[in-house]
């Protein structure tokens, strides 16, 4: 239910980028990006959802991945599983405890290229608590020039045990089997864009006449 990790994916988007970028900073672009999640409801359905507002930056030179990183927010009262009850019960004590824990953060802490993509390893922190996740992101999309900068996405998927993270609360149905799953399959598509490069003083001085 975290989608806070999504962060991470955005990092994969640099990786690969040329050196002609003019700025090693980049962000992810919220309007074109989504963290989605979906848990087992009953044993026999998945309940899918969502988290509205995430953000986050990556900086890569283009030439070191080791030196690359990610940094990632999102904000848990965001959740939307499209019930206003269940998002309720999600944002409580129950489960997110968004009013103790209102961020899900995620920091890279490596990033590694694979034959089919990359791997992105980092500390995800939800309810108070740090795990380490590995990502699973496609290769990158052809970097395009839009709206006055550079821009890439990718995608990407992993799995977390929610109970890990403290998310402990369930029923036991009469069947003997649990009112929500452990496993918490989570999907990441990030657009990143590239920041606009710090004007030298010249090139300051010229904007700020014009």
């Amino acid at each position: 239910m975290l989608r806070n990790t999504i962060l991470a994916t955005s990092a994969l988007a640099l990786l690969s980028l040329p050196a002609v970028a003019d700025s090693d900073e980049w962000t992810v672009d919220s309007a074109h990006t989504s963290a989605r999640f979906s848990v087992k409801h009953m044993m026999i359905s998945n309940v899918n959802g969502d988290f509205a507002k995430v953000g986050g930056s990556v900086k890569y030179d283009g030439k070191s991945l080791d030196k690359a990183t990610i940094n990632a927010t999102i904000d848990a009262n965001s959740v939307d599983t499209r019930d206003e009850n269940r998002d309720k019960h999600l944002k409580s004590a129950d489960f997110f405890d968004t009013a103790k824990y209102p961020t899900i953060t995620f920091k890279s802490t490596k990033i590694e290229p694979g034959k089919d993509g990359f791997k992105i390893y980092g500390d995800l922190t939800m309810h108070g608590v740090t795990k380490n996740v590995v990502l699973n992101a496609e290769p990158l999309s052809p970097v395009i020039k839009a709206h006055g900068g550079l821009h890439v996405g990718t995608s990407a998927t992993t799995k977390i045990n929610r109970k890990e993270f403290g998310l402990n609360f369930n029923k036991t149905l009469d069947n003997g089997g649990a009112m929500v799953g452990d496993d918490v399959n989570i999907t990441l598509d990030v657009e990143l864009k590239q920041a606009a490069p710090e004007k030298t003083g010249e090139a300051k001085a010229k904007s700020d006449k014009s």
